[in-house]
């Protein structure tokens, strides 16, 4: 990501920026009365087992900690709720197998995080579910008070969420220095990527759903079934890979980006020069499971016209991180009353890098000559650069680490290079995060103790 930012809710900016004693957002991201709230900042507590209540059928015991048919439902009642699928008890009976099968391997996840004991901060949650929310065009919120309203418990998503965050640290930490990206290797696809001029490139979205034990390949063809017949009657790819792909690239709404058909599964491949944009395949059969295929576009490498920014910014740290749902300290608010006096003074590209300069910001003025704006993420960032006049300083962006000040000197519309360093890095680090994914899951699979009583497990 350019400049590492998510922006916080509107209202929350607002306090922040006005020194108001209480965060305005802190009640709507709770869950409703009945359910227990997430303590913050915890590596265990949130996803750790309830111990079941009456009533509650343990359908697997996964090492010791059990899994009930609440779970199950509640899980299946989100994917509908997330999804706009009407939350009959046909249609999440036809889920269950599958979801017993995803929170199987998340507990199993989980008890890595824990092992490890890496710890999921509640800041990095708030931001994936802003992300969520943005890919679906979503007010920030939305989907919290979606769930309240139909009594799911807002730490259903929040666990969840925490289990996918907290592996993915895992997986860097298991990758050691094969998680740096070195700059030979960036060149080199570089160069690979402009022999391939003129060629199609495809971006794609992907749902993966795996085949953990090849007697269960028919439930998962039946719930890929049942997820295609719903993203093809309207529901939002992005919510639903976010519930229920296993890959790396949940959280970001299945993204698999601009690939060429030599970077692809075979069985990938072979399907889709031929979708139209928008389209959604069948389940493909792919190594380890099944993948939904979203055509999200198509173009030829080399040849596409783009908007060329150039772009300076000012990043001012917070003293200690800014928690979502937490008064600013009085040290944060100087932070922003500081990015305030910049955005309301600097007229000029030159005197951002000046700010820059003048207040030892710890990340670069100029991120990188030109920026293709097609290729900036999170969308609502990209919107706020696509419309923001030049030469004229943005509203402070607040983050959970600092506040950023940015300034669009340059738009253009160009050829550009397609693939920037940074889309490189990001794709070959999200290649070997998924390979040690899948193989790691494989071997806690291999070594745990399950033991499955029914239910869909």
């Amino acid at each position: 990501m350019l400049f590492r930012l998510f922006t916080l809710a509107a209202p929350v900016i607002a306090a922040l920026l006005s020194a108001a004693p209480q965060i305005a957002m802190a009640q709507a991201r709770r869950p409703p009365p009945a359910a227990p709230a997430a303590p913050a900042d915890a590596a265990a507590t949130p996803g750790t087992p309830r111990p079941p209540g009456r009533g509650m059928e343990i359908i697997a015991v996964v090492n010791g900690d059990a899994i009930t048919n609440a779970d199950v439902g509640a899980r299946a009642r989100l994917f509908a709720i997330s999804t706009g699928m009407p939350a009959s008890g046909e249609l999440l009976d036809r889920l269950r197998p599958q979801i017993a099968q995803q929170l199987i391997d998340e507990r199993l996840r989980l008890q890595e995080v824990l092992r490890q004991k890496v710890i999921v901060r509640d800041v990095q949650i708030a931001a994936a579910i802003r992300e969520i929310e943005a890919r679906n065009n979503l007010p920030s919120g939305a989907l919290a008070a979606r769930l309240a309203n139909d009594g799911v418990s807002l730490r259903t998503l929040v666990d969840q969420i925490r289990v996918q965050i907290g592996w993915t640290e895992v997986l860097r930490q298991q990758l050691g220095t094969a998680a740096v990206i070195s700059e030979a290797e960036i060149l080199e696809q570089a160069r690979l990527q402009s022999q391939n001029t003129g060629r199609p490139e495809f971006r794609l979205g992907e749902i993966f759903i795996p085949i953990s034990n090849p007697a269960r390949t028919a439930d998962a063809q039946r719930f890929a079934d049942t997820v295609i017949a719903q993203l093809r009657s309207g529901a939002p790819f992005p919510v639903a890979a976010a519930q229920f792909s296993q890959s790396q690239t949940a959280l970001q709404g299945g993204e698999l980006g601009w690939l060429p058909l030599n970077q692809m599964d075979p069985e990938i491949a072979k399907i889709v020069p031929d979708m139209p944009p928008g389209a959604i395949s069948n389940p493909i059969k792919v190594a380890g499971g099944f993948s939904i295929i979203q055509m999200r576009g198509k173009r030829e490498v080399g040849r596409d016209q783009s908007l060329a920014l150039t772009i300076r910014q000012v990043f001012l740290p917070f003293p200690t991180p800014y928690t979502s749902g937490s008064p600013p300290t009085p040290a944060q608010t100087a932070v922003v009353d500081r990015a305030k006096q910049i955005a309301a003074t600097a007229r000029s590209c030159a005197q951002m890098e000046e700010a820059a300069k003048v207040n030892n910001s710890p990340r670069p003025a100029d991120p990188g000559g030109e920026v293709n704006l097609a290729n900036v993420n999170p969308p609502a960032f990209r919107q706020i650069l696509a419309g923001m006049p030049l030469e004229r300083a943005s509203q402070p962006l607040i983050a959970g680490d600092g506040v950023s000040v940015v300034m669009v000197c340059t738009r253009e519309q160009k050829v550009m290079a397609n693939v920037s360093k940074e889309e490189i890095q990001g794709r070959l680090l999200s290649e070997r995060i998924e390979l040690a994914s899948r193989q790691l899951q494989q071997d806690l699979r291999r070594r745990a103790t399950i033991d499955a009583r029914g239910g869909g497990a």
